[in-house]
């Protein structure tokens, strides 16, 4: 992993093998980060897992094994008690160009990613919003 920050930007590079949201947990501390907001992210991931919301308890996580080319990466990054809490999105495509998305729960990089986070003061708390079973995000 690489990373250099200038004026609140955060350029992050990851290589093969290293776990993306174990390694944006370490550049947030690195460069302490409170809050941030992904501004792009690109590379090829593998091994990864995608979620969606269907209905309250069920987030129908998927497991793909094969490697897909990351084609966006959006979400924030909030600094909580506990660590840092990541909420990620992914758009992601197979060798045949054809597009999935969703929730991303975890993954590995293949080839590299590149990262780009923008760092933020803004105080953020994320609890469990008991009607959508999501730690939803408050700003106190």
């Amino acid at each position: 992993m690489q990373s250099k920050e200038k004026d609140n930007i955060i350029f992050i590079r990851l290589f093969p093998d290293e776990d993306l949201h174990e390694k944006l947990r370490e550049v947030c501390k690195l460069h302490h980060v409170k809050t941030a907001v992904v501004l792009s992210g690109l590379g090829q991931l593998k091994k990864f897992k995608l979620g969606y919301l269907k209905e309250k308890d069920n987030h129908t996580p998927e497991k793909f094994d094969k490697p897909h080319e990351l084609l966006a990466l959006t979400g924030n990054i909030c600094l909580q008690k506990e660590g840092y809490e990541l909420h990620l999105h992914a758009a992601l495509s197979d060798e045949k160009k054809n597009a999935i998305g969703g929730h991303l729960i975890e993954g590995k990089v293949e080839v590299t990613n590149e990262i780009v986070l923008l760092k933020t003061n803004i105080a953020v708390k994320r609890r469990l919003d008991e009607k959508t079973d999501l730690k939803g995000m408050f700003l106190e």
